[in-house]
């Protein structure tokens, strides 16, 4: 069993063994290394560059929009060509950028913080990578055939329905959303193996840092909130192939179901993009006010609070549809009483910048950005949570301001923090310091100055998911405005993408901790060898690199023959025992593939869910099938 060392260990025993794990966890080299690799980080860095890019094109999509509606009677854009840059806007970002792009710095992140060398279930990593593209390429492919789903973000019946949608649109957008959430429940179930069992020695659970904390709540949410939109839009792809009547009122099915089964998933879903945010704030709050986090506890009951809460109050998105007033009351409570935590978390933030000595690096100008933007897009949600008010602000541009100061303000801004702050783990250089502040005040000025004008225009009563309006409205002025802040946003995001791009090479070499972090992933080097540690660190604090008073103890006694990780007890991280982790293998990819074409032949016929499944039990059991473990030779 592993053994705990002193922390004098020999350093020149642990050079040795040090370099015969990176053997043993190194890829293999060219294209089948790319396809069979199960490395944590490379799997994350496709997922981030990915719904990186893809955030890039929504953007180009938002931008086109807004040019569109920047003066009243423009015609650039008929109503169906708009439709479809709305519908595809809004389900790319929604379903392929911020839930994905959280799950992947999930990937990359909760391994190197628990000082562990990979995920619980490394090949479970690589299929939720590849379901995920296969989304993607759902989605984008048709869009590139003329075939874009064309009834907005969340396709409502009876409007996709078969009478009023004939062709594959309404499907391409369902079987899309059933790709996507499977890759989301893989990757969510991995995350929480991981965070339960992989905990270093010493790291109980009142020792996680926050982002661990976050994305257990984030985790465990989306495996309960998932399944909900895909029974929405499974239900929906049968009453549209098979004849179904789910959806159809005229044979005793209810529009309405759908919508209670997709905000069911909907409202937890722009928590399951908040709470990651709240684990990047905690890590960049803290290491840039150079004190621990102030008020730990209350963090923690805060995120537990929201995860619960969010699951009782989808109805206020329902408001407009004629539910009893009763129930409208209750809904308005608990919209309500979820600001309640979420300003416990602010304020403890703001506590810990306050009392602490804060270093104004590019990071935290980012989270003072969010703290900003955040609080104004909250202000404006319990606005809308009352019922009465909503009635007179739904489907207005007062709930498209509300919306992006909520999922960008959030969301982006954060994950803006986070890329700046682990970039130089990552890629071990730093990013220009000058640039990164200019891309960040172009971003937060052009967002205010695009976004915050549509809270009038809402007020005024411009409707959202209108293509074009009269002059005599008097939205013109606003509007343009609003497309001139998206403009200068535009302009920042440019900068900060080549900002990153230049670094890459050019960028100042950084050491294994540039910003002087607390957390376990800066004990390594810049960037991560395939192995991340040599050996397991103990934790004894929740601080563990700034608490220390000698060199990082460590725990020793994994193989120098095969992969292995450490198997610890959920509550106090207790060494169990040893557990042989699987290597990189071509499976993966073949049960994606498979999984794949059984969701699109769904979308022609019935029978493709049966002879769909022969190729999907294949791969799963040549996946599956018991293998002996090779060990290298020492």
């Amino acid at each position: 069993m592993a053994q705990v060392e002193a922390p004098d260990m020999q350093q020149a025993e642990l050079a040795s063994e040090e370099a015969r794990v990176a053997a043993i966890w190194r890829d293999k080299p060219g294209l089948w290394g790319f396809l069979t690799t199960v490395d944590h980080k490379r799997i994350a860095a496709r997922y981030i560059v990915t719904t990186l890019a893809l955030l890039i094109v929504a953007g180009i999509l938002a931008l086109d929009m807004r040019l569109q509606l920047s003066q009243p009677g423009m015609e650039r854009m008929g109503p169906q060509r708009y439709n479809e840059a709305f519908s595809l806007h809004g389900s790319t970002m929604l379903f392929l950028v911020s839930v994905p792009v959280m799950e992947a710095m999930a990937l990359w992140l909760v391994p190197l913080m628990l000082g562990q060398r990979n995920m619980a279930y490394p090949r479970l990593a690589a299929y939720s990578y590849w379901l995920y593209l296969g989304g993607v390429l759902m989605l984008w492919v048709p869009h590139a055939l003329d075939v874009t789903p064309d009834l907005g973000w969340f396709e409502y019946p009876p409007l996709s329905g078969p009478t009023y949608s004939p062709g594959h649109r309404a499907d391409i957008w369902a079987q899309m959303i059933t790709f996507t959430e499977v890759a989301a429940l893989a990757a969510s179930v991995n995350v929480v193996a991981t965070i339960l069992k992989l905990r270093p020695p010493g790291m109980t659970l009142a020792r996680m840092p926050l982002f661990l904390w976050a994305m257990l709540v984030t985790s465990l949410m989306t495996m309960l909130a998932l399944p909900a939109v895909m029974l929405a839009t499974s239900l929906l792809i049968a009453d549209r192939l098979v004849g179904t009547q789910f959806f159809s009122p005229n044979a005793g099915g209810d529009v309405l179901l759908f919508q209670h089964l997709f905000w069911f998933f909907g409202h937890p879903e722009v928590y399951i993009i908040f709470i990651p945010a709240v684990g990047f704030i905690s890590a960049i709050v803290e290491t840039f006010s150079r004190r621990p986090l102030f008020g730990y506890t209350v963090q923690v009951l805060a995120l537990i609070s929201i995860g619960l809460l969010a699951f009782g109050l989808w109805v206020h998105h329902m408001f407009a549809v004629g539910l009893p007033r009763l129930g409208a009351s209750f809904y308005t409570a608990a919209s309500m009483a979820i600001a309640l935590p979420v300003g416990l978390q602010i304020f403890c933030w703001i506590a810990t910048i306050g009392s602490g000595r804060p270093r104004y690096d590019t990071p935290l100008l980012w989270i003072i950005g969010f703290i900003v933007t955040f609080v104004l897009g909250g202000l404006s949600g319990v606005m809308t949570a009352s019922a009465p008010l909503d009635l007179q602000l739904t489907d207005t541009y007062f709930v498209v301001a509300h919306l992006h100061y909520v999922l960008v303000g959030g969301a982006m801004f954060p994950l803006f923090a986070a890329l700046t702050y682990w970039y130089p783990k990552a890629t071990g250089r730093m990013l220009s310091e000058w640039w990164g502040k200019v891309s960040f005040w172009l971003i937060f000025a052009g967002f205010n100055i695009g976004f915050f004008p549509m809270h009038i225009l809402g007020l005024m009563g411009m409707p959202r998911r209108i293509y074009t309006y009269e002059e005599w409205t008097g939205w013109g002025t606003l509007n343009l405005v609003a497309s001139g802040g998206v403009l200068i946003a535009s302009a920042g995001a440019s900068i900060l993408v080549a900002n990153a791009l230049f670094s890459l090479r050019g960028g100042r070499r950084a050491g294994a901790d540039p910003w002087g972090g607390s957390t376990l992933e800066w004990d390594c080097a810049s960037p991560p060898p395939p192995h991340n540690f040599p050996a397991t660190p103990v934790v004894e604090s929740r601080t563990p690199l700034w608490r220390q008073e000698h060199a990082q103890a460590v725990m020793t006694g994994l193989s120098l023959k095969r992969r292995e990780v450490l198997i610890t007890s959920p509550g106090e991280a207790v060494p169990e025992y040893r557990q042989y982790s699987p290597g990189p293998s071509i499976w993966p990819l073949l049960s994606a593939i498979a999984t794949g074409i059984l969701f699109v032949g769904s979308i022609f016929t019935p029978w493709a869910l049966v002879w769909g499944s022969i190729p999907v039990a294949v791969a799963l059991i040549g996946w599956f099938w018991p293998r002996p473990v090779k060990e290298e030779p020492r």
